[in-house]
């Protein structure tokens, strides 16, 4: 049968449209927009059929054909967007990417991050402008977060065990995520808490006496949300083992138990081994080191923080321990699923992008240095 439709025009590249295109598709100072016309090019070159680049990139075919047209007819010029209506711009290109270059690979004198005046000081432009140059191309230098990669050597295994018992529970068992809050503090502000009032939040002082602590253990049921939970005043392997044993009597005995536990040292003591011995209905499952993430209870933690204990005044232990376990209580009177969403392939997958794009920022930025 003939092939119906119009042919596409050959699309050929020089060794230094390649070159330019693979630097537009790798760089972090390029657009999102551009940076895919670029990979769609690429991809047409060697691969030639639309359907096929459009299923690889996860667009349209008309989205690959447009762009592929737009080259051919005007070559690279052809992928950058055309005038838009308004007034002209008062900052090129060439000015733009300064920008951008200058927030990613180096830092002011005497400070550990740009901020807009200094910037906009360093290469006289307006503050107002660095600061829309920064929203277009979503970079925030003033924010900063924290992360750990884990250097478990079963780090993959122990990923998709653990995902794989959150998406598919196995059947008569129940999935228990195990873990301790502990050093929880009792404290009383220094002067009385103000209330609020219209136009005015809550005041507290920052003064603050300690009054004791204690350590919250908490099993949550991920299918239901019900948490099983009891505070101690110690954290030691005879707690736990309390713990333990406080699962034990709260799960029917015809259900097998999974629980999903960290490494801390308290969970592989002789004494907890010899009790999981002795119970062959309780399989445990360790998530990888730094890797708390895994651990569905962290966000029961997260949300006891947030509601209780954050902006909780204590005058003592006892009272704090009290008001852990009324929060238990309403929280198990209705309580909500966890549902995990991203399967081990996804997270993993997601992992290897994030590492790869980072490295090789990095060596680009060692190589332009």
């Amino acid at each position: 049968m003939a092939v119906m439709g119009r042919p596409k025009a050959a699309l050929v590249l020089t060794d230094e449209e390649r070159a330019s295109l693979r630097r537009l598709s790798r760089r972090r100072s390029t657009s999102q927009a551009l940076a895919l016309r670029a990979r769609i090019v690429l991809r047409c070159e060697r691969l030639g059929n639309s359907c096929d680049v459009a299923e690889e990139l996860g667009v349209t075919d008309h989205t690959v054909g447009k762009w592929r047209l737009r080259f051919i007819e005007r070559r690279l010029d052809g992928l950058y967007d055309e005038p838009r209506v308004g007034g002209p711009r008062t900052i090129g290109d060439e000015l733009v990417e300064r920008v951008i270059q200058t927030t990613l690979t180096r830092k002011p004198r005497g400070a550990t991050h740009w901020s807009t005046r200094l910037l906009a000081c360093e290469l006289g432009i307006s503050s107002a402008s660095v600061s829309r140059i920064w929203r277009s191309f979503g970079l925030q230098p003033h924010r900063t977060e924290s992360f750990s990669l884990s250097k478990d050597p079963q780090f993959v295994q122990k990923v998709r065990d653990i995902v794989g018992l959150y998406m598919r529970p196995p059947e008569s068992a129940l999935v228990l995520c195990v873990d301790e809050k502990s050093q929880i503090q009792a404290l009383d502000r220094g002067q009385p808490i103000l209330p609020m009032l219209f136009a005015h939040p809550e005041r507290r002082t920052h003064h603050y006496a300690r009054h004791g602590t204690t350590s919250l253990f908490a099993a949550l049921d991920i299918a239901t949300g019900h948490i099983i939970g009891k505070c101690f005043r110690r954290h030691r392997t005879k707690e736990f083992l309390a713990f333990l044993n406080l699962i034990d009597r709260s799960v029917p005995e015809h259900l097998a138990v999974h629980l999903i536990m960290d490494n801390y040292g308290t969970h592989k003591t002789d004494p907890v081994k010899r009790w999981l011995l002795r119970r062959p209905r309780f399989h445990v499952h360790f998530t990888p080191t730094s890797s708390s993430w895994l651990n569905l209870v962290e966000s029961f933690f997260s949300l006891l923080s947030r509601r209780l204990l954050k902006r909780g005044v204590h005058r003592s232990t006892t009272a704090l321990e009290k008001d852990i376990r009324a929060f238990l209580d309403v929280h198990n009177d209705a309580p909500r699923p966890y549902v995990w969403t991203k399967s081990a392939d996804e997270i993993l997958s997601n992992l290897r992008r994030y590492c790869t794009a980072v490295t090789g920022d990095l060596k680009t930025s060692d190589a332009n240095s």
